[in-house]
């Protein structure tokens, strides 16, 4: 049974950040490319980053995923967060091994989520 689980969220003042993480049992994480998403309130789920296997290809816009293959995680950095940035995030992974043009929908496994909230 493979369960994703997401690590890092919490309680942001406006201009910190955060350190998302994700980690899953029932799979070989570093064998698939991985995306994070998140669901602000009124919003759609949208995809924010995604990762290959390889590291070498990678799709990221203000906020920067990476891999850490010793610990088996791949990690979301936010950047400076404002009020707008809260949601839940989520870490998914695809059931390919790179991110290709379709990654928001290539999702095999999708975890819990985490809750960012960021005061003003």
């Amino acid at each position: 049974q493979v369960q994703v689980v997401e690590t890092g969220g919490g309680l942001v003042q406006a201009g910190g950040s955060l350190r998302l993480s994700c980690t899953a049992s029932g799979l070989t994480l570093r064998s698939f490319a991985v995306a994070w998403f998140r669901q602000v309130p009124g919003k759609e789920r949208e995809g924010l980053a995604c990762i290959s296997r390889t590291t070498l290809n990678s799709i990221q816009g203000r906020f920067t995923i990476s891999r850490d293959n010793a610990k088996s995680t791949v990690n979301l950095e936010t950047g400076s967060l404002d009020p707008e940035d809260t949601g839940v995030y989520y870490c998914a992974v695809s059931k390919e091994t790179y991110c290709t043009n379709s990654w928001r929908t290539d999702i095999a496994f999708w975890g819990q989520g985490t809750q960012v909230t960021v005061s003003s």
